[in-house]
């Protein structure tokens, strides 16, 4: 049973107007993505990214990207190029607006990104967590990474209070 009347369905190249205006609105200690930046995450990994819709429309979103896990992705670039070999599934943006987070429109995504972890046959996902999001979750098995020197300047651009977190899928490290 669904009480939100929620669904997931890959994202696409028509629901970024939507996926900008949720964006803006979730995000309120760092500046928001471009469309040409989030349009190129997209386009890189079509099957890793994902909307959740009510009545059609979406009203949340996550963005994965196949990648290494010792260095996210830049904030906000213009192009997304894969890694030829990725060690990871990294989480780069999950975002609910306001009136769809009782609905379990989040829950739904991680699961559906939890899923694709699997399919790639990856060991390990990744996410910045920011806006002191960490115990949000830590209640999907996230913990927080150990990061170098180089991640941790890597790591200022997301703002204050980040933290660097992974999830290993059993049998993996």
């Amino acid at each position: 049973m669904n009480p939100g009347n929620i669904t997931i369905r890959a994202m696409a190249e028509s629901d970024m107007a939507a996926v900008l205006a949720i964006q803006a609105v979730c995000y309120t200690t760092i500046v928001p993505e471009s469309a040409a930046s989030l349009l190129a995450k997209l386009r890189a990994s079509p099957s890793t990214c994902f909307v959740a819709a009510r009545g059609g429309e979406p009203v949340g979103y996550l963005i994965g990207l196949p990648w290494l896990f010792a260095s996210p992705p830049q904030l906000d670039a213009a192009t997304c190029r894969l890694p030829p070999q990725p060690d990871c599934l990294y989480l780069h943006d999950l975002a609910v607006n306001a009136g769809a987070r009782a609905t379990g429109a989040g829950r739904a995504l991680v699961e559906v990104f939890l899923g694709r972890l699997s399919a790639l046959g990856l060991g390990r996902a990744s996410l910045v967590a920011i806006q002191n999001s960490g115990a949000y979750w830590a209640r999907y098995g996230f913990r927080p990474a150990a990061v170098s020197g180089a991640l941790l300047a890597k790591l200022a651009s997301y703002g204050a209070d980040v933290q660097y977190m992974e999830r290993l899928t059993p049998g993996s490290r």
